[in-house]
């Protein structure tokens, strides 16, 4: 039976383009650990829906799910729309472990990355 599953939650966007890095890193997490399944969903505009997504990964018996924002940080969308969306999937699905990460912007790791590239841009060696 299926363990853990990771889905890079994103908000979305009309142009399809937009997602291109998001499946970048879907695909560079999928390389770096083949065992684990990493989805992608969205809030809007695209599809998967997370609500879709995660049904989808618990029909298929995944016991725990870890919802990573895939946002550089907490605005509207994750202070109340994710937490309803939550509650919701785990209400529907008591039996399952159901939770979210800090938006991956807000992860000290992600905050160095972006200070490094920065510092890259500014050397001229990005």
């Amino acid at each position: 039976m299926p363990g853990t599953a990771i889905i890079l939650f994103a908000h979305g966007a009309r142009d399809p383009e937009w997602a291109a890095p998001l499946r970048r890193v879907c695909s560079a997490v999928r390389a770096q650990a083949p065992e684990l399944r990493v989805e992608l969903a969205f809030l809007e505009l695209l599809a998967p829906a997370l609500f879709d997504c995660a049904e989808s990964l618990l029909a298929e018996g995944f016991e725990r799910i870890v919802v990573l924002p895939m946002f550089i940080a907490q605005g509207g969308h994750l202070k109340r729309d994710v937490p309803r969306l939550i509650d919701e999937l785990r209400e529907r699905n008591p039996q399952a472990r159901i939770e979210v990460g800090c938006a991956v912007g807000e992860a000290e790791s992600v905050v160095q990355a972006i200070a490094a590239h920065v510092l890259a841009l500014a050397a001229g060696t990005a």
